[in-house]
């Protein structure tokens, strides 16, 4: 590849790319040894560090591993969903915390993707799943659980309700919303909602999941978006009123 000096794009960045393209196309396979710096140096006609920075951005992205030793180097990585959830809750925490989306719209997506996973998970769940969700409904209901603890059960519910639909990619997917939108959404309606409310709720979808009743896994989900989004209105308006200034979220 011939990199353009006039990209807006660095050389590094460049050889990231091309490499990435590579990988993607299938040029390079998983576990295929990269070309020693130097070599890539040479066919890139650039300096080694500008190649160390490209494959410090690969490794970032884990398309690659580095070996020590004899028989080290740089090479093609396997990915699997497992190893790409925190990156991809990274990126949607980012996005959360830096406002680029509203409290509507993280609860219309998150609730939208989870309720596609209600008739999967109906029909695939294990009895693995159904103990994760039915362990963390009576951790919840203990009394003096912290908030903090509620807001972690409620999120390894709902993300064993996704896991249990039995799809890798639905899994990936929704680990942003789960584990990045959740907790924003607990932050925010953590002061105004009724535990039990949210309890009785969760009861009611665990129920639907093991009878194998989809629709009213759909409805139970269905009732909770809107709870969260009347929790929500009402903390916001709570506070436009103690802060006539506020910006609605």
């Amino acid at each position: 590849m011939k990199l353009d000096p006039k990209s807006a794009a660095d050389l590094s960045a460049q050889i990231a790319q091309s490499i990435r393209d590579a990988i993607v196309s299938g040029a390079l396979i998983v576990d295929e040894r990269l070309p020693s710096e130097a070599e890539m140096a040479e066919q890139f006609q650039v300096s080694r560090p500008t190649v160390r920075e490209a494959l410090k951005r690969l490794a970032a992205q884990s398309l690659i591993r580095t070996q020590r030793g004899a028989t080290g180097g740089a090479f093609v990585n396997r990915l699997n969903f497992e190893e790409a959830y925190a990156q991809q809750i990274t990126t949607s925490t980012l996005l959360l915390s830096m406002n680029a989306v509203s409290f509507d719209t993280a609860c219309e997506a998150r609730y939208a993707l989870e309720r596609a996973c209600a008739p999967l998970a109906a029909t695939r769940r294990t009895a693995d799943h159904l103990a994760t969700m039915r362990a963390e409904i009576f951790r919840q209901g203990q009394p003096g659980l912290s908030d903090e603890a509620f807001c972690a059960s409620d999120v390894t519910f709902h993300r064993a309700l996704v896991d249990a639909a039995g799809n890798p990619v639905l899994s990936y997917q929704l680990a942003g919303a789960v584990e990045a939108m959740q907790p924003l959404m607990n932050m925010i309606t953590f002061t105004a909602r009724d535990r039990a409310r949210i309890v009785a709720l969760h009861g009611a979808i665990a129920d639907a999941i093991e009878a194998c009743d989809e629709v009213a896994a759909s409805a139970g989900l269905t009732e909770l978006d809107e709870e969260t989004r009347a929790l929500a209105a009402a903390v916001f308006a709570r506070r436009a009123r103690e802060t006539p200034n506020v910006v609605k979220a």
